[in-house]
Formats: structure tokens, C-alpha cells, sequence
């Protein structure tokens, strides 16, 4: 069988950690910036884990990590 390919975009964005869980960052941060509020944006800062009912598609773009 051939191996099976692991998704660019999902490689470039998620970080898969040693216990397992996958490290992402926030979206709508990157554009249209002027009429969100200083609050929404301080909280969007940063990273947090991908929600368990995700999982099986980020495991499915990332086969082997």
C-alpha cells in the first residue's frame, strides 16, 4: 500500500504534543482588525488544544504525527 499524505495546510497550522493533544492557534485574528474590540483580540492571542469531537479529522490530516 502506498503511504498515505499528511495535509499541508493542517502540517503548517496544528502541533501535535507528547501527551497526545494538538496544540492550535485562534482564528479571526488575521485581517479586519479596525472594528473588533482591544478585548476580543488580547483573547485571541496565543494558543489552545483542538476539541475532542475535532479529533478524528486533525487525525485523519495528520496520519503519522
Amino acid at each position: 500500500m502506498p503511504k498515505m499524505k499528511t495535509k499541508s495546510g493542517a502540517k503548517k497550522r496544528l502541533k501535535v504534543l507528547g501527551n497526545g493533544g494538538v496544540k492550535r492557534s485562534y482564528a479571526f485574528k488575521r485581517h479586519i482588525l479596525t472594528k473588533k474590540t482591544t478585548k476580543t483580540k488580547r483573547q485571541l492571542r496565543g494558543t489552545t488544544m483542538v476539541d475532542a469531537s475535532n479529533m478524528p479529522s486533525v487525525r485523519a490530516m495528520l496520519p503519522y504525527a
